[in-house]
């Protein structure tokens, strides 16, 4: 956590409850990320983006008083919610945990996808939050075969693209994400994070393809692996994360989702969709790394 904003910020609203500036409760909408949730205690870490007017982005823990507005909460839901300040302290109201709705996707491709994931919802075993990734093998950009049991002990960020996706707000977003983990965790990956970019677009996307687009991010082979094999396997792994995709004149249209997977193998959380930024996603990933379970 990054201790030295949240003491600062709480140095903050000392100051301006004893200048005597917040005289009433004050309410300001915020938006965050869930790094870690308390339930007997009450609490939860947040990675908040800005809030105009009053603070930076920054980690914060934050009370929450109605313990029911906790029971939907997971570490990597992006929620909604009302921060109250007063004189005395300050707390967190009304949490929602927001629901992941592409506004970039026609509407005739929305229902196509959404009819898509309705039809794979019976059969199709996804793994839970708290629940151990099952083993999978696929093929890296150096033609090298991967078995996902071989990170165990190290925290494992994974994502999902296709390299002929070319707009910046998904498949591009999802790969610069991973590309600001690697400059921020340079120290510690390959000894404590591996960082997996699985395609679904196996038939396209071979070894050669994905060397060439993990080039453009500069990706370092030994820790950032980008993953391909056959139609079936890859598949596999997709139904694992809830991925869904579907072809449309040549290219995709598809879900998106980002996993952290803890040193024991356990799914930590299943970001979906495209709202969080690379920040909130790396704050999340240094409280895997720092946790000690």
């Amino acid at each position: 956590m990054n201790r030295i904003r949240l003491v600062l910020l709480v140095a903050m609203l000392e100051l301006v409850a004893c200048s005597g500036a917040v005289h009433a409760q004050q309410r300001y909408p915020a938006i965050g990320l869930v790094l870690s949730i308390d339930r007997p205690r009450k609490t939860m870490v947040v990675s908040c983006k800005e809030i105009p007017g009053f603070m930076d982005a920054m980690i914060m823990s934050f009370a929450v008083p109605d313990a029911k507005s906790l029971d939907a909460v997971r570490p990597g839901a992006l929620i909604d919610f009302a921060l109250v300040v007063d004189k005395e302290a300050s707390h967190a109201e009304n949490v929602h945990v927001r629901t992941y709705a592409s506004v970039e996707r026609e509407p005739s491709k929305a229902r196509r996808l959404q009819g898509f994931e309705e039809d794979l919802g019976g059969p199709v075993q996804r793994v839970a939050v708290g629940q151990p990734v099952p083993e999978f093998t696929l093929i890296d950009q150096k033609k090298r075969t991967v078995h996902f049991s071989q990170f165990a002990g190290k925290v494992v960020a994974l994502n999902f693209v296709y390299t002929r996706c070319v707009l910046p707000e998904y498949c591009v977003r999802s790969s610069n994400n991973f590309g600001v983990l690697q400059k921020r965790y340079v120290d510690r990956l390959g000894r404590d994070l591996v960082l997996l970019t699985v395609t679904f677009d196996p038939v396209h996307d071979q070894p050669e393809v994905l060397r060439n687009y993990a080039q453009t991010w500069k990706a370092d082979p030994e820790t950032w692996r980008f993953l391909t094999g056959a139609a079936p396997d890859v598949q596999r792994v997709c139904d694992l994360f809830g991925v869904n995709f579907v072809p449309d004149e040549g290219l995709f249209i598809h879900s998106l989702h980002t996993a952290v997977i803890d040193r024991k193998g356990n799914l930590v959380a299943n970001l979906e969709g495209n709202e969080f930024t690379a920040q909130q996603l790396a704050d999340l990933v240094k409280t895997v790394l720092d946790s000690r379970q």
